[in-house]
């Protein structure tokens, strides 16, 4: 861990700060700062790199797959298949929502594992849509910042902690999808580009995001049957995750392992609350 005295931009050594390159993990100040999809950048690693090739665009997604973010890919494979599943075998669907759907009733029964399985499930076609979409959004750039295993770990106590809020204030009916892993991930978008509010373009972002974030809250307003609470748990769990990761170096291999138990530290709680409350 790195002391507060050395945590000066490398280029300007008489700036303290606490940005990092999202790359190499160099301290940069204001500055030194490139915004990229990826995060802040320092001049270095922002400087083009060798010579440009062109890729088709079959090469690229199959790049961006592989190696850019896999986890986010793997869990919109995994959403929608079990979703294609369902719409194909309408017994199969039934049976799934059954014994996989949340409901508070049966929780209390012992069934807890229905907050975690209830994550992977869907309504209807808007709601896998919807839900898939924004983590297409979302996914690849917060997977590429804090890194695959940190980001599934992310995603997996954000849904937890819709699930846990809804279990708790939600009414006594069945929920079901991966809106609470996904407002988790906008609350830690929220978050990061908070950090880079300095900026002109990460106050952009940030504008853009507190924006989308009103919409969204509004929806249970007005569309019927929305679980707003699990909207609101995921929400605060990613951007209280986030918050916090925020006061870890980016680029180093301890600090990834810190993140990783910081979220899988919010998962628990959160199960724990759903057995014992």
């Amino acid at each position: 861990m790195d002391s507060p005295a050395s945590l000066v931009c490398y280029r300007h050594p008489d700036r303290p700060t606490r940005l990092a390159c999202s790359e190499c993990g160099k301290y940069i100040c204001v500055d030194c700062s490139h915004d990229s999809v990826v995060g802040q950048r320092c001049p270095d690693c922002a400087r083009p790199k060798g010579r440009a090739t062109i890729i088709d665009g079959r090469t690229a997604l199959r790049r961006t797959v592989r190696s850019s973010a896999p986890v986010t890919f793997a869990l919109i494979a995994i959403n929608v298949g079990i979703f294609l599943l369902g719409e194909l075998s309408p017994d199969l669907g039934d049976r799934m929502l059954n014994n996989g759907g949340q409901h508070p009733i049966l929780i209390d029964r012992g069934e807890w594992y229905r907050a975690f399985t209830a994550m992977f499930l869907h309504g209807g076609i808007t709601h896998v849509l919807f839900n898939m979409y924004a983590l297409f959004i979302f996914g690849p750039v917060l997977e590429r910042r804090f890194g695959s295993v940190s980001f599934a770990a992310l995603y997996v106590a954000s849904g937890l902690g819709g699930s846990a809020l809804y279990h708790l204030i939600g009414g006594n009916h069945w929920a079901v999808g991966a809106s609470g892993a996904i407002f988790g991930l906008f609350g830690a978008m929220l978050a990061a580009s908070y950090r880079q509010r300095h900026t002109p373009a990460g106050q952009a972002v940030f504008r853009q995001l507190g924006l989308l974030l009103v919409i969204n809250m509004a929806l249970p307003f007005i569309v019927p049957n929305i679980a707003w609470e699990a909207h609101v748990g995921g929400l605060a769990v990613g951007a209280g995750i986030a918050f916090i990761w925020d006061n870890l170096p980016l680029a180093d291999r301890a600090s990834t392992l810190k993140r990783t138990v910081i979220a899988l530290g919010f998962a628990m709680a959160a199960i724990l609350l759903v057995i014992f409350l």
